[in-house]
């Protein structure tokens, strides 16, 4: 990329960040545009979709939640292991700002299309070892996309709590208490 490239790709990811904070993952482009000092085209050249935009700006927490994941693989305690990273989500998805809404999203209309870029594909892809591995301590037929769902569902339920966080990962422990009981 050019520099003055590189700049814009920067300012509009920066700007994005704060708009989607403030307004939620469906904040106007034209006014991130704007606010950017750049036209729309520059936007659409360099983030073609709106999915694009957002994996974007939630790269680096998608990033750091895999590889949360990855450090809990192995572990002795693997129902433990999984709650916590599930835990981890949950108040990500929870403070985040349109984040959630991300993770509800479709990458595509095609499903069976790879969408690497995609919040939801990366986490899914990055949660099965886990729930995988705690199989056993699972109700029959749980499923990472199950749990993501579940997630998504606590973060959306509790966003005008006074403290989303800590709501949605009450939430979670009953939830996860319900399809897996503590032996």
């Amino acid at each position: 990329m050019r520099a003055d490239a590189q700049r814009n790709y920067a300012r509009l990811l920066a700007v994005a960040g704060e708009e989607i904070a403030l307004n939620g993952a469906d904040a106007s482009l034209e006014q991130i545009a704007r606010i950017a000092g750049v036209g729309s085209g520059t936007v659409r050249r360099h983030f073609p979709t709106r999915h694009a935009l957002l994996a974007a700006v939630f790269r680096e927490r998608v990033d750091s939640l895999c590889a949360h994941a990855g450090d809990r693989i192995g572990r002795a305690d693997t129902r433990a292991a999984l709650l916590e990273w599930l835990s981890a989500v949950t108040t990500s998805a929870a403070t985040i700002g349109g984040l959630a809404v991300a993770l509800n999203r479709a990458c595509a209309t095609d499903p069976g299309a790879a969408h690497e870029h995609c919040a939801t594909a990366r986490l899914t892809e990055a949660g099965e070892p886990l729930v995988a591995q705690a199989a056993t301590a699972l109700a029959p037929g749980i499923t990472i996309t199950d749990l993501l769902a579940v997630v998504t569902g606590l973060a959306l339920a509790t966003e005008h709590h006074t403290d989303p966080a800590t709501e949605a990962d009450r939430l979670l422990g009953l939830t996860f208490a319900g399809i897996s009981p503590a032996r």
